[in-house]
């Protein structure tokens, strides 16, 4: 299903310019209405709602605000393995770096700063290696892109297995910072690196000649079979000025270290694979009636739908007063995979749309009532009124695009006991 989910139109704006003609007899309808009448109003929550998953095959991953890294097993969605392609760009134009073979160099060490996590803190080996194809900033790539790497492993050896830390700072020197995955590269690249500043040709005169010679690097892990429940995505902010590859080393008895940036001016993309083959939410995705019990969403891939067909009843003069759905989830509070703090949604303003339109709202989670809860009277008012079709909501993880957060929702024949609900009060005029 290739279908693009854009998340900066607001409804707003959307139905003023699909039926501005509306708009007026709302209005008036509204102004006649006694204000004691509106604050009665009618509430009913006896629609009847639809549940299940859809999968997406086209999600853009290209510059993301953050990487994701790593694997685990999900009882209930198989497994995510997430891995990224980036630039690197110099510190500094022709660095004044002497004599090379004055050089001792101590480490070479790629850093990148955590932001986040999802899973657990097992060991996890990662792997590291130079691209074999060009980026470029302006192009677009997706979850399912890949690059030609070169071979070898660029960590060096048997140094790649590294237990997550993202809850602690790191020691770098002397210096305690803020945490950071510290990968020990090959000191043999970064040798070839300095013979290459050093040798008097263009290629560290300038970033577009850097990059044609060292095109990038893909980061990826290449972990044993994980258990069910086990292993983590790692969330990474690669323009954080922390986030780099340094070459450690001593020249004439003093240290010294050199460079490689990686920020916003280097483009950079997440690569996804999913395989949830015999898992719960591969039976729903071929059944969505299955979806009644329970359906899913999940970063990257795999999205919410929630139909409402008794919406197409409403009567025209009616004024909506408030909207609110709510979708109860399994969760413990305490469990690894974590719901989020929020959903976002969307929807067809047409049948034969292409595309969703963003609702302009954030459903948030209460972790006491175990559900989230969205304010759809806007949503439902432009139903009725007749600006826009109802073709269901598309529910997803706020963080689609870098995160690993998934969601069970409970659907309306679950055996648990809430269900998702629509309550809705309204104004005949």
């Amino acid at each position: 299903m290739k279908i693009k989910l854009y998340h900066t139109i607001v409804l707003f704006a959307a139905l003023a310019l699909v039926s501005s003609c509306k708009k007026k007899d709302f209005l008036n309808g509204k102004d006649v209405i006694d204000q004691d009448e509106l604050l009665q109003g009618t509430t009913t929550d006896t629609f009847d709602i639809i549940t299940y998953t859809i999968a997406e095959d086209s999600t853009i991953t290209s510059n993301p605000v953050n990487v994701v890294l790593g694997s685990y097993h999900d009882p209930k969605f198989g497994t995510f393995e997430a891995s990224f392609y980036t630039q690197v760009r110099l510190a500094g134009l022709n660095p004044n770096i002497g004599d090379p073979t004055t050089i001792a160099i101590d480490s070479f060490v790629l850093a990148m700063v955590y932001v986040g996590y999802y899973g657990d803190f097992s060991p996890q080996t990662f792997q590291v290696f130079e691209l074999n194809e060009d980026l470029y900033l302006d192009s677009t790539y997706y979850s399912f892109t890949t690059k030609s790497i070169k071979s070898p492993n660029l960590i060096a050896s048997g140094q790649g297995t590294i237990t997550p830390t993202p809850t602690e700072n790191s020691i770098v020197g002397t210096d305690t910072v803020n945490p950071q995955l510290r990968i020990p590269l090959d000191t043999n690249l970064a040798r070839t690196l300095i013979n290459e500043a050093t040798s008097g040709s263009a290629t560290f005169g300038s970033d577009e000649a850097f990059k044609g010679y060292f095109k990038g690097i893909k980061v990826q892990t290449n972990n044993p079979p994980q258990s069910s429940g086990s292993g983590a995505i790692l969330y990474f902010d690669l323009n954080n000025p922390a986030s780099k590859m340094t070459i450690y080393f001593k020249q004439d008895g003093l240290s010294k270290t050199l460079d490689f940036l990686i920020n916003k001016e280097c483009a950079d993309f997440t690569h996804i694979d999913i395989e949830n083959s015999g898992k719960p939410i591969q039976n729903v995705l071929q059944d969505s009636t299955k979806g009644n019990f329970e359906y899913y969403a999940q970063a990257f891939k795999h999205r919410a739908i929630v139909q409402i067909p008794g919406l197409n009843n409403l009567s025209e003069k009616i004024v909506v007063h408030r909207a609110d759905l709510t979708l109860p989830i399994q969760y413990q509070t305490g469990y690894r995979y974590r719901p989020g703090f929020s959903v976002s949604a969307a929807t067809k303003l047409k049948n034969t749309d292409n595309s969703y339109t963003s609702l302009g709202i954030l459903g948030d989670f209460d972790d006491s009532k175990k559900q989230f809860k969205l304010n759809l009277k806007n949503y439902v008012q432009a139903i009725a009124n007749k600006n826009i079709e109802n073709n269901g909501i598309v529910v997803s993880p706020r963080f689609f695009i870098n995160s690993a957060e998934r969601i069970v929702f409970n659907g309306k024949n679950t055996n648990n006991k809430s269900k998702p609900k629509l309550i809705l009060t309204y104004t005949t005029y």
